[in-house]
Order: C-alpha cells, then structure tokens, then sequence
C-alpha cells in the first residue's frame, strides 16, 4: 500500500553502514520480553476463569496506562501540545510506567526522531521497511545511535518529574505495570491468578500492540487527508485500536495539535481527556493550529484528488485537434452531402446520433441542421445544462467553425 511513496532525499539520508552481525545487535531484554508475554497471557486465558470484576479492573487499568502513553507521553511530552498541571505530570508518568513501554526520556526521544526523519532510514520505525520492522521489528535489535537522527531532546533532560521517572523506571513499572493491577485483584474479590493473567500480563499485551499500531497501522491504512508525501494516513479503524491516536495523517500535517481528531463524529478519547483536564484546571494553553491552515490542506488534497479523476475522463477530442471548416464548406457538407450537423458556440456538432434520444423530440433538431443554434441553446428555446453540453463536446463535437470578421 506504500509502494508509491518516494523516499524523501536528504544529505543525512544515508546512515553509516550497519557491521554488527544480527546476534550482537539483538535487544534480549525487548526479545525475551514481546515474545514471552503473550504466551503467558494466552496460557493465562486459557487455564483462568474469568471474573466480572477482574475483565472491568484490566478494562479500567488498559485505559489509564493507554492515556498515560497518549495524552503522557505522545501528546504532552514529545510533542508538548498542551501544558499540564504537576499532578496531572505525575498521573501520566505513572500511569505511562504502567503501560510497560520504557521511559519518558526514552519513548519521546525516538518519537520525535521519527517526527523529523519520517520514511527514512533515519526514523527509528521507518515504515517503508515494512509493516513487521514498524510494528514490532524496530525494538528486538539495539539501535545504533549513529545510524538514527537527532532531536532535540534537551527540555526533556532538564525536566525533574522525566529524570525521576527515568531513574526509576524500573521500580515504577513493576509496581504500577505489575504489583498494583495484581493485588487489586487479590486483595479485593481474591483472583490473583485473574489480576495477573488478565489485569497485567494480557492488559500489557494488548496495549503494546495498540500503540504499536501507531507505528505500523497508521502508516498502511487509511487515507492521506491533508498530504501523501509521508505515509501516514488517518482511519477511524486505526483510532478506535489507538485511544484515539488514528487519524495519522492530521497529525503528522499538524503534530502540535493537542486534537488528533477534528471532526465532532470522529473517536479520539484522548482529545476528549485532555478536554475534560482543561476544563477541571488541570490543563491549560491546549494548542491548535489555525483552521485557515487545515482547511488549506483539505482542499489542496481534494483538488488533487479531483485532479487526479478528471484525467481519467473522457472530454473528447482536444479543441486545438479539431478540424476547421469554413461556412461555405459547412453549409456544402450539410447540403451536398445531407450532414445533420449544427453550430453552437463556433463549433460543430454532428447531431445524427442523437436524434432519438434528444429530451425535446426530433423536430427541434431537424429545424437547426444547417444553422447556428448558438441562441436557441442558451435560453432562447432551452437552457441547456452541463450534463447536456458535456455529453455534446464528448461525443457530438467534430470540428470548429472558422471565425469570420
């Protein structure tokens, strides 16, 4: 599906050659962990019974650890398309240590790497390498960081709350990835195995793979809205899968944008999150880019795509091909030669195949064989529409009357 897409051309488009062989270069911690997960859920699922209260608690669980990675670590921290009050940063720091996805620092880092090197092989999940290296691919091999391109990152390492969450991160996500969803479900209502199986292990899975789809989904489906140099592209398919973050190809128009959704029918949790923080004083300066804009790049895509139609069409012959008579030759074809042909607006139409399907019967035609019907056409008997002037120029037109003066 991104075939036609053309690598971007940079100075920097060429990374050093990679020397390590496969072995060295495998992230065994990434390996073991994305591997062995689901199969520990799927051996949960199928040897634990399920409880009412366990589904609703990794339910709940699933959407705070999702919005710690979406309105946390995407919208606010790579992206800073909102500002958040110190415990609004605290809420989704945890709650995105919980999500089991690495750090602040490290998660935005390579996002905005990716921002700034789309489609090249300096984005760390490049999707023209493929749907699997964009997925998953990526992060079973240690990045050399030569080979990838640089971010700024400079307002995350100066950030307190991102060092601690760093520093940390361990800790943090085995007590909110793991500990916490587990006991609850022990302590409460007695199902460990449930809180493990379910609540942590299958609920870790399940939200690994939605934002992967980020990475991966978002950039094979969907339609280029607002631009189709880069492959990102917006589905409602990939939103309802993403919290929200679906609508890619926005985004990546539009990456400061607090919104990933515009439209009021489209699904964007987060958005509605972020929304719902503002107006309760936990989140402020949302931003937006002008609508002007984004209009701009609505349409400018729509007349391409028109664009893109319109020469598949067929409008007859071009005007400039079209031979030339004089009136004289005209009038002899039309006498000598019984040529059931007219002249409407300098040029002429040969009207013989359209006698039995005319809508104002055979008469009206008969009586303008010879003549110029430029007047009866436009209003003078009828006012003819575009469907009738586009079917005359497609199929009727056969040549061009030369002017007199």
């Amino acid at each position: 599906m991104n075939a036609h897409i053309e690598r971007p051309t940079y100075k920097y488009d060429k990374p050093p050659p990679e020397t390590r062989p496969l072995i060295q270069r495998l992230h065994w911690v990434h390996v073991i962990l994305l591997s062995t997960t689901p199969l520990i859920a799927l051996y949960g699922v199928l040897t634990t019974a399920i409880q009412a209260k366990t589904i609703a608690l990794m339910a709940i669980v699933y959407f705070i650890s999702g919005l710690g990675i979406t309105a946390g670590y995407h919208r606010l921290w790579s992206h800073t398309s909102y500002t958040a009050s110190y415990p609004l940063q605290v809420f989704l720091a945890l709650a995105g240590a919980g999500a089991v996805q690495g750090s602040i620092f490290w998660w935005g880092r390579d996002h905005r790497v990716h921002h700034r090197y789309t489609d090249t092989p300096r984005d760390p999940y490049d999707a023209l390498q493929g749907f699997w290296h964009s997925h998953l691919g990526w992060m079973l091999v240690k990045k050399d960081r030569r080979r990838l391109g640089y971010a700024d990152t400079s307002d995350l390492k100066t950030d307190p709350l991102v060092r601690w969450q760093h520093k940390y991160y361990p800790v943090l996500v085995l007590l909110f990835g793991a500990v916490i969803p587990t006991s609850t479900a022990g302590l409460l209502w007695g199902d460990w195995r449930g809180g493990f199986f379910y609540a942590t292990v299958l609920r870790m899975v399940l939200l690994h793979h939605a934002t992967f789809c980020i990475n991966s989904l978002a950039h094979t489906i969907g339609t280029p809205t607002y631009d189709d140099v880069q492959t990102a592209r917006d589905s409602w398919i990939t939103a309802l899968v993403t919290m929200g973050e679906g609508y890619h190809n926005f985004h990546h128009q539009f990456p400061n944008d607090y919104r990933n959704a515009i439209r009021f029918y489209q699904y964007d949790p987060t958005k509605w999150f972020i929304r719902t923080m503002s107006t309760l004083g936990l989140a402020y300066d949302l931003k937006t880019f002008p609508a002007n804009e984004i209009e701009k790049g609505f349409i400018a895509m729509r007349i391409r795509e028109l664009k893109d139609r319109e020469v598949r069409l067929d409008f007859g012959s071009p005007v400039e091909k079209l031979p030339v008579y004089t009136e004289e030759e005209f009038l002899d074809q039309v006498k000598t030669y019984k040529k059931q042909w007219m002249v409407i607006e300098g040029f002429v139409y040969d009207i013989q195949p359209f006698f039995n399907d005319h809508p104002g019967g055979k008469a009206l035609l008969k009586g303008g064989i010879g003549k110029d019907m430029t007047e009866a056409f436009n209003g003078g008997v009828y006012q003819h529409h575009n469907a009738a002037r586009n079917l005359m120029n497609t199929s009727l037109r056969i040549g061009r009357l030369q002017p007199t003066f």
